[in-house]
């Protein structure tokens, strides 16, 4: 598992929620949700997201938009329209006074808005679990990245728009994976940007040497590597690897091996409250729940079962 795949581990947990808003000018939203992860595709008109104390961008039809919480922002037909309603944690609605919604109901099945035909459609996908391995992801994100139809063409939003209407059996699966493929596609194409900066181990998966040694570490975290291992693995000597994975990621492979394992272990604590400690040190390669213990409490500053208290 890498970042990518890691930020939908967590939250398909725990269900993201995806909801078609149909919308008439003047409108506008505010979201306080808190939410790690939101996407944001315009299937008719147009919109603004405004990130708290940031500078407001457009959208078209077609384009999509990843917003990174937790802090509020706005989703309006212009900038200066005072909010409509507030979207609280949970997806509770209200209005700016705290009463119940009056303009804004719910108009057919995962839709809600003015009414059926309002100029304006939008498709809004929320992502409400935030993990370890997640936020190596989540820190290399802008507040608010947008990609634009014209430059990034994808038949994902006009299907995604197709198929949440639909309410018949297996649908919500349909609607998860075609949420996710939006998601890792828009990430993809904004990381694949020349003019973005990418995150070390994103690039670094191109890298021949480097590449193969950080998905056997990603994807084989309960081996018991070595970097002689690793590099007999690789096919390169010791520090042809060391050289390279310093150079291409920024640290040795035992280093991020070391990382990696205890984010790993801090999801596994709180997305399986059931399981043991000993049985998650073993999943993440280490011996016993002390080895693990003791390098957890090193890098939180909490032991495994006091972290994973608020999951209970």
């Amino acid at each position: 598992m890498d970042p990518l795949a890691a930020l939908l581990d967590g939250p398909r947990a725990h269900g993201a929620f995806l909801l078609r808003s149909v919308l008439t000018p003047p409108w506008a939203l505010r979201i306080e949700d808190q939410a790690p992860l939101t996407v944001v595709s315009v299937v008719r008109g147009e919109a603004w997201i405004v990130p708290e104390g940031g500078e407001g961008v457009t959208m078209g039809e077609g384009d999509v938009a990843i917003v990174r919480g937790p802090d509020p922002y706005l989703v309006a037909d212009h900038p200066g329209t005072p909010p409509q309603a507030i979207i609280l944690p949970g997806q509770e609605c209200r209005t700016p006074d705290g009463g119940h919604l009056t303009e804004l109901a719910d108009i057919g099945v995962r839709t809600w808005g003015h009414g059926t035909d309002g100029p304006v459609v939008l498709l809004t996908g929320t992502y409400g679990m935030e993990g370890e391995l997640s936020k190596r992801l989540l820190a290399a994100l802008p507040p608010v990245l947008v990609l634009r139809a014209a430059d990034w063409p994808t038949p994902l939003v006009g299907l995604l728009a197709t198929e949440i209407g639909k309410d018949v059996p297996g649908q919500e699966a349909v609607l998860d994976r075609l949420l996710d493929l939006l998601l890792i596609a828009a990430l993809r194409a904004w990381f694949d940007r020349p003019d973005t900066t990418a995150p070390a181990w994103y690039r670094a998966h191109e890298d021949p040497v480097a590449g193969q040694a950080l998905r056997l570490l990603q994807h084989q975290p309960a081996e018991p590597w070595t970097v002689a291992e690793l590099a007999a693995d690789v096919g390169v000597s010791r520090a042809a690897l060391a050289r390279r994975f310093a150079a291409t990621v920024g640290e040795t492979p035992m280093a991020y091996l070391t990382g990696w394992r205890l984010a790993l272990a801090a999801d596994l604590l709180r997305q399986h409250p059931e399981t043991t400690i000993a049985s998650i040190a073993r999943q993440v390669g280490y011996g016993s729940a002390f080895a693990l213990s003791a390098a957890f409490k090193r890098e939180f500053g909490l032991s495994p079962q006091n972290y994973r208290a608020p999951a209970r």
